[in-house]
């Protein structure tokens, strides 16, 4: 039998007497529940965009890089 993500939404909405699952008795990978990997998920993209955030205020672009660039730029559309 082939498990089918999209089919859960149904299944609860066409059973009114089925009660909805329990997000903290549910156990997902490794042992988690899945309110868990939700805050550890939550955690981790905090995280992320913090990081590229950082990144991106790194990497600035120096005078000489944009001087380079505008001179491609300019020469780009000549023969």
């Amino acid at each position: 039998m082939k498990f089918n993500i999209s089919s859960i939404p149904r299944y609860f909405h066409n059973n009114p007497t089925m009660e909805k699952p329990d997000p903290d008795k549910i156990k997902g990978p490794g042992g988690l529940t899945l309110r868990q990997i939700h805050e550890q998920v939550k955690l981790s993209t905090v995280r992320d965009r913090e990081e590229s955030a950082q990144d991106k205020a790194e990497q600035a672009i120096s005078r000489w890089q944009r001087f380079t660039r505008y001179i491609w730029r300019k020469n780009k559309g000549k023969p």
